[in-house]
């Protein structure tokens, strides 16, 4: 049994002197935040193997599957990306259509509602194009099973008019590379997963790489930083390129109005402490749901439907936004009853960890 002593509670105070509040729009979140984000996103995304950070493994062997393609003049086997968001999923495969010299044409599972639409997606490629489906486990089972002949044979079956006079014709389709992209590599059924040929993790950043991933990003975008700042800004990216290059931006605002241009170490720290990012990254969210189960289920293991209800937030964010950095960083652990906080999760809010 865990008995909880509270050392002193540690709430994230700004540098305005007020107690942190949940933002509207969290500047952590791996997602993406409309067109303006986007547009600027891609402007900092990477075009080769070469110019990609970090990912090593998948990377000498994505580079070793695209030569032996070349090689025997075919298209490059599916390819099936998961992990957390904001890893870098679309990006590596703009790089492999690059690679492969081939054109890409993207799209989601949510935006393919009906056979038809996917059938309109696959008629349409040319030879060697490369089809990328983001969230791809949210396609819908219907399409899915039409999905599977044109992995496989490269062939699209459809059916033609409705009733008894009904029938289905078989389409030929260009030989192409399809590659999924998902959170949730367990929610894709197992048809469909075995029908790719090279299946990748990516992994969380380490901050070696974040550190080469900000000072890359602050040479296109024409400023200088200290050393010192880059390591700050990727220390509090949670792993993850995306939050690294948007924090970048919001840094390089302060360094514009509050000094003269040059990202520094003290301009860095002060702009992350007025958006409220601690030390190793968590916002305020996340120091939500430690000090709740910490605090109001006193350190005992708590069931994720729970824990979800009392934060406020969807079972599905949490598990797939919020938990993998804190299962990471040592601060949280799955177990047969439920999450549980770790005694670094104690110490980091100023808890005393006694166990009994």
């Amino acid at each position: 049994m865990t008995r909880i002593r509270q050392r002193r509670p540690v709430p994230f105070v700004s540098t305005k002197g007020e107690e942190s509040h949940v933002e509207e729009e969290r500047i952590v979140s791996p997602e993406m935040e409309g067109q303006a984000e986007e547009r600027l996103e891609n402007s900092l995304r990477p075009q080769t193997l070469d110019e990609y950070i970090g990912q090593n493994k998948v990377k000498e062997n994505m580079k070793i599957y695209i030569e032996a393609a070349q090689k025997r003049g075919e298209p490059l086997d599916h390819v099936l990306l998961y992990g957390p968001p904001g890893l870098g999923k679309t990006t590596l495969s703009n790089i492999i259509s690059n690679e492969m010299k081939s054109n890409i044409k993207i799209t989601s599972g949510p935006a393919i509602e009906k056979p038809g639409d996917l059938a309109s997606l696959l008629t349409n490629l040319s030879e060697f194009d490369v089809l990328f489906i983001d969230e791809i486990h949210r396609l819908s089972k219907s399409v899915e099973e039409i999905l599977y002949s044109a992995l496989e044979d490269y062939t699209l079956d459809i059916m033609i008019g409705k009733g008894p006079s009904s029938r289905s014709i078989r389409l030929d389709l260009p030989k192409f590379t399809l590659i999924g992209a998902t959170t949730k590599a367990g929610a894709l059924s197992t048809p469909l997963r075995d029908r790719f040929g090279i299946v990748h993790r990516l992994e969380l950043y380490s901050v070696e790489d974040l550190i080469t991933i900000v000072k890359r990003s602050s040479k296109i975008l024409e400023v200088e930083i200290e050393a010192d700042a880059a390591k700050e800004i990727a220390r509090r990216s949670r792993g993850t390129p995306r939050i690294a290059n948007r924090l970048l931006k919001r840094v390089r605002d302060y360094a514009i109005v509050l000094g003269d241009g040059d990202i520094t170490l003290k301009i860095t720290k002060h702009a992350l402490n007025q958006l409220e990012i601690d030390e190793l990254g968590l916002d305020e969210i996340d120091r939500k749901i430690l000090e709740t189960m910490i605090v109001q289920y006193g350190g005992r293991a708590v069931g994720i439907e729970a824990l979800a209800v009392s934060v406020g937030e969807e079972i599905d964010t949490i598990e797939d936004v919020y938990e993998p950095y804190l299962i990471q960083i040592g601060f949280i652990a799955r177990t047969l009853r439920g999450r549980k906080a770790l005694p670094p999760a104690y110490q980091h809010l100023g808890y005393e960890y006694v166990e009994e």
